[in-house]
């Protein structure tokens, strides 16, 4: 079986050496010397700049809290082509969603259709950096000055793109990210979330502490989201892969592209000015039909691609009604193909002669 992806699993003992100290240290949560050691390294890795980076149990949990302290229960304008994640948390977090249709091409939001959505409710946008490819980050920063608003993004998908020379978590006011174990960098179950202001920083902080001042005293309101001493020793003990990781899905990214037949396939458009992740690989087919048709002749081999990200999300039970025919359109013909580290030329060239075969 060859499924679309495949969690990346250091060697155990490199994972076991790190539970280890933990276990001598006796501190398996409330940030302990892992996770601040995580932190650091992650900083540096990424070349984050100004952004600070807070480590997080899941890559829901920072979505959540960005829209407590920034969203307001107001309105957030945001994408219809999304993990779903995206767009319950705003409705958890007692907001509105209110959604723009993506570009055809990039598949981000379509930052010239947002400014016609802003009402006298809007309060942030929430914007997802898709397979990576980031949105337009610099005309979004531009509409949100223009009418005061706020800015987070999704970039569950995007960790190590960088954009015009920097890491994209240093855009936005907001940026989280999420650590699940089918990530390019994973830590299990875990996530994170970038701010540049030190105010705002400082509110995210004890945000996912309870709220804590201390042991005995609160700033405010606040939830559990803290990321054990358990998880970032696997994240401690993938990242040092990182390169060898990232270098065998270009590998696997070049054999797509020479194997299959593109001029039958619409693949992602990668925005100019960006180092791409290689974080998935969808295709675009003629019609939904022959998606199907496709998918059930290669699941009949043993691979299983996954459709992401389908149905559109305005079509979820609780969300207002609304239209957005280019995010359906592209939710009901997109299909991701296998993409994960050890995934071999043979096997490659095996999904692609199947998909040429249509």
């Amino acid at each position: 079986m060859i499924p679309v992806t495949k969690s990346f699993l250091p060697p155990i003992a490199e994972y076991t050496a790190q539970v280890q100290r933990a276990y001598n240290n006796g501190w398996l949560t409330n940030r302990g010397a892992l996770v601040l050691e995580l932190e650091d390294k992650l900083a540096a890795y990424l070349n984050l700049d100004q952004s600070r980076i807070l480590l997080m149990n899941n890559g829901t949990i920072p979505l959540q809290i960005a829209l407590k302290c920034l969203a307001k229960g107001g309105e957030v304008i945001t994408t219809p082509f999304s993990y779903v994640a995206t767009t319950s948390t705003i409705v958890w977090e007692g907001c509105t969603p209110v959604f723009v249709d993506i570009h055809p091409e990039y598949l981000t939001i379509d930052e010239t259709k947002i400014e016609a959505a802003i009402t006298d409710k809007t309060t942030c946008i929430l914007a997802t950096h898709v397979f990576g490819n980031p949105c337009n980050v610099e005309e979004i920063e531009r509409i949100a000055k223009k009418h005061n608003l706020k800015v987070i993004y999704d970039g569950a998908h995007a960790f190590g793109v960088s954009h015009k020379g920097k890491s994209i978590f240093e855009y936005g006011d907001v940026t989280t990210c999420s650590f699940h174990a089918t990530k390019l960098f994973h830590t299990g179950e875990g996530g994170a979330i970038f701010c540049k202001d030190s105010d705002l920083f400082h509110q995210l902080y004890y945000s996912h502490n309870f709220g804590h001042d201390g042991p005995l005293a609160f700033h405010g309101l606040g939830i559990n989201g803290k990321m054990s001493e358990l998880q970032a020793a696997m994240g401690l003990a993938v990242l040092p892969h990182m390169s060898e990781i990232l270098g065998d899905r270009s590998s696997v990214v070049s054999w797509y592209h020479d194997c299959l037949k593109l001029d039958s396939l619409e693949v992602l458009e990668i925005r100019n000015e960006t180092n791409w992740n290689t974080a998935y690989y969808p295709v675009l087919f003629e019609s939904e039909s022959l998606l199907i048709e496709v998918q059930n002749s290669l699941q009949a081999a043993g691979v299983f691609p996954r459709r992401y990200f389908y149905p559109s999300l305005t079509q979820l039970p609780y969300v207002p009604q609304s239209t957005c025919e280019i995010a359906s359109d592209i939710s009901s013909r997109i299909l991701c193909l296998p993409l994960f580290y050890g995934l071999s030329e043979k096997d490659v060239k095996g999904i692609a002669s199947i998909i040429n075969s249509f």
